[in-house]
This record gives structure tokens, sequence and C-alpha cells, in this order.
């Protein structure tokens, strides 16, 4: 965690937002509760998709835009979400064909698995995977705008037409296409590349408590305003989210101390898999223990149980299926990289050892020799360092 890009509070606002996740889909497993709670999942995954926005333009854009550097984003991205991703398809799919248990977001025949797996499906919290995955493959198109926007104008110009015709058009959402998504992560991506040039602005307590009210705001306007439309989705709810985002990135007092904090952290590190598997698990529990407990002791203990199970499937297959293939591309990148060296370097490699071969030939005296040693080794190093 000490990374010099990590940034503390934006963990916890992702372990926020994938606690009000959870808390969304309560109804889903407890019918009867459904109608005393005010959900707010919509407002969560909103967030979530600027925030995939400012991390990747705050992680990326200021890098150079090579063959090697794209191949390395698009691994690591794929080897964050797509294992622990189909772990969570695999176990859906099980419990969505086991007769009789009633799975209440259901993968239902052989087809819609295969949907799921290529990342087609909409299953419950499923259907924001195609669009984080898709806005990914179209990040390197946005980098090379965030490094060198004085080069790539037109691209610039095209990505703000896309916004403006999404917000005439009022693309619906949710949905699987990133088109009606893409001003969540276009404005999150702006804030990232903006907060760099913040370095100089020091945030007051002040400040820290706006970003908690626009916080709570956000998240409780649809319900608290009546007069306010219900549609979440569109241009004004992705400003907004991006708003946020850059403004607890910024880490004010009283705002970071809060989403910060050790707990907070903690649910943000474990939110993808939280996110994936909460509805299962849960579920599971009320299966197992509806007769034994009443409800409100058994929403608690499913509630106790997501988290835990979460932090399980963390540790047990999301971390190290990530691990494993960014390890095992790295190892094959590095070899193939190596094995496509330049002709001229290698055939100066060789030129170097025949003059080396030739100074040890003649007794060249042995300083000499040494430098032209050091100069091949020196070379060779570089050269794998470069691969």
């Amino acid at each position: 965690m000490s990374r010099p890009d990590y940034i503390p509070s934006l963990d916890g606002l992702r372990g926020v937002a994938a606690l009000l996740v959870v808390q969304a889909h309560i109804g889903l497993v407890f019918p009867s509760t459904a109608q005393h709670l005010m959900t707010m999942g919509s407002e969560a995954v909103g967030l979530f998709f600027a925030l995939s926005g400012f991390l990747m333009a705050h992680l990326y854009g200021s890098r150079p835009v090579t063959r090697e550097s794209v191949l390395d984003f698009l691994v690591s991205r794929f080897a964050r979400i797509y294992p622990v991703y189909l772990a969570a398809v695999l176990l859906v799919a099980m419990l969505s064909a086991i007769q009789g248990l009633n799975f209440v977001q259901p993968i239902t025949g052989g087809m819609d698995f295969m949907r799921h797996v290529f990342l087609l499906g909409s299953s419950g919290v499923f259907w924001s995977i195609p669009p984080e995955i898709q806005f990914y493959l179209l990040f390197p198109v946005l980098w090379l705008c965030l490094a060198r926007p004085d080069r790539y104008g037109g691209l610039i110009a095209g990505f703000a037409v896309a916004v403006v015709v999404d917000g005439l058009l009022g693309l619906p959402g949710p949905g699987i296409l990133l088109v009606s998504k893409l001003p969540y992560f276009l404005f999150g991506a702006l804030a990232g590349k903006m907060h760099s040039y913040w370095d100089r602005w020091t945030p007051s307590a002040l400040t820290g408590i706006f970003t908690l009210v626009l916080l709570a705001v956000f998240f409780t306007y649809r319900h608290v305003l009546a007069n306010f439309s219900p549609e979440f989705w569109g241009l004004q709810s992705a400003l907004a989210a991006a708003v946020i985002v850059a403004l607890v990135a910024r880490q004010a007092p009283i705002a970071s101390h809060i989403l910060a904090a050790a707990p907070v952290r903690f649910l943000g590190a474990i939110s993808f898999s939280l996110y994936l598997f909460h509805v299962p698990i849960m579920f599971l529990v009320h299966r197992a223990f509806e007769t034994l407990m009443p409800e409100p002791a058994l929403i608690a203990a499913a509630l106790f149980v997501a988290v835990g199970g979460a932090w399980f499937l963390h540790e047990t297959v999301e971390v190290p299926s990530r691990r494993l293939l960014v390890t095992f591309w790295q190892h094959h990148r590095w070899r193939l990289v190596s094995l496509e060296a330049p002709a001229a370097r290698i055939e100066q490699a060789i030129l170097d050892l025949q003059e080396t071969e030739k100074r040890l030939l003649s007794g060249a005296p042995s300083a000499t020799i040494e430098e032209a040693g050091r100069k091949v080794i020196r070379d060779d190093g570089d050269g794998k360092l470069r691969a």
C-alpha cells in the first residue's frame, strides 16, 4: 500500500460503493424486507464506472503509449477482472442448475452460460462487467489522447461528440454496451488526468465536509427529493460521480479520515469479490438458516458471511489468479521480446565479442581487456533491461 500512486481514500470509496450494492440486493434474498429498504445500487455502480476511468487515467495516462505498455495494460486488466468473474459465473450456473433451489438471479441454459463466459451476459451484477471490459479495450485510444492531446485533437473531439450524442439520446442503463455508460468512464478519466495538476492545492477540512455531503446527496437525492426524476443514468449523474471521485482523491481532512480508515479500506480491497459473490452467498445463508433464526438476525448473519466469503475468495481466487496470469505474461513477454531483438543489436554484440577475442589473443594490457569485457557485459545487460 506504499505505492506512490496509491490513494487510500479511493479504496474506501470503492468499499462504500460495494457495501451499498450489497445493501441494494438484500431485498432480492429477503423479499419481505425489500419494502423497508432505500436502495442505491445504481448510484454505486455509476460511481464504480467513474472510479475506473479515474484510476486508468491516473495510473497510465502520463506513461508512453507503446505496443508493450498497451499489452501489459490489457493483460493486467484481464487478469484483474476475468478469473474471479468466471469463478462467480460458474458458481451461479451451478446454483441455477439445482432443481428446487430457485436461485434468485439464475443463469439458465447452456446458451445463457456461454453468453456470460464471453462477457455478453447480464444476469444480476454481471451486467456491469462487459462495459468495464469494453472500456479497457477502448482505453488505449483514450490513452493516446491523454498522453498527446496536442496530436490527437480529432480523437478528443470524437469522444466529446459521443458524450453529447449520449446525452441527447438519453441512452438507457443498465445495459451491457459501453456506449450508454461512456460518459461515466470519460468524465472519470478526465478527472484522473487533472489530478496531477492539483498537487499545489491543499484541501481544507471544509473541503472534506463538502465531499462527504456531496457523496451523501449523490446517493440519496432520488429518494429524498420527490420532484427529481427517478431515472439515474445520465450526463448529470456521470459528471457528479466524476467530481466526487476527484474530490475524494484529494484526501481532504475529515473525508480522508473516514474513507481511508482501515475497515473501509478493507471493504475496498475485497470489493470486487464482494460485488460478484454477495448474492449467492447471502442466498445460501438464507436457505440454510431461514428456519433457525428471525429475519433481522438472519440478514445480519448473511451480511457477515458475505463479507467473510468475499475476503476468502479475494485471497484464494482473485489475488492468486491475477498474480499467476501476470507472472506468466511477464515471463513469456520478456522471452518474446528478446527473441525479436533487432538484427543490428545482435550483430553489434557479435562484433564486440570478436574484438574482445582479438585483444586476448594479441596480449593486450589487462586493463584494456577488462574494459572490453565490461563493455560486452554491459551491452548484454542493457539489452535484457530494454527487452
